[in-house]
């Protein structure tokens, strides 16, 4: 009878430990850690992109990065490996996405936004309606750029480590789309 408790005890402890492998905002849940190119990266925080003046939520970010960090800037421009998921939590048209990228570069490009336009229509060229659920990831990968892909399919990579500075700055910048969402994915509460 004490080795059946013993195993049930095992069991319980095993399935628990699995549970506490991902993390949660909102209702979604992104893993722990990611593996890149070889390479371990770890969930550093997770927010939620409110829009309107509703607040009505989009989507739920997750940034991974090697190490977890507080520092906006440090984990934006940094030239490593990280991954920046985005799970939609609502229906988004490709125009939409596309606008954001574009008003994104804008804030944080400022007047050097120009020399971004070709990478950026690349990039919104490649977006596409996302319905609840569906996933946009972009992996920067050192000395290649940020791979995207979107809804489960790698689109291509966008390259320069300049773009990637800028294109992580529209989260983690001086500019988020909201507060809320920098504060989640630099390690503070989602939400």
């Amino acid at each position: 009878m004490r080795h059946w408790l013993s195993l049930g005890a095992f069991v319980f402890v095993a399935s628990m430990a699995g549970m506490a492998s991902a993390a949660q905002c909102e209702g979604v849940s992104m893993p722990d850690t990611v593996e890149v190119e070889g390479s371990k990266l770890v969930l550093n925080g997770l927010g939620i992109r409110e829009a309107t003046v509703l607040q009505v939520d989009v989507y739920v970010a997750g940034l991974y990065l090697p190490a977890k960090t507080s520092d906006g800037g440090k984990a934006a421009s940094d030239d490593v490996a990280k991954r920046l998921v985005l799970k939609f939590v609502r229906e988004v048209s490709a125009a939409d996405v596309a606008k954001a990228w574009s008003e994104g570069f804008e804030k944080n490009a400022g007047a050097g936004k120009k020399a971004f336009d070709d990478r950026i229509k690349k990039l919104n060229g490649w977006m596409s309606d996302l319905k609840v659920g569906d996933q946009a990831i972009f992996t920067y990968l050192p000395g290649k750029g940020i791979e995207v892909s979107v809804k489960g399919k790698v689109k291509g990579i966008v390259e320069g480590v300049d773009f990637m500075k800028v294109f992580y700055s529209i989260w983690l910048g001086k500019s988020p789309p909201n507060p809320g969402l920098k504060s989640g994915l630099l390690g503070g509460k989602c939400g």
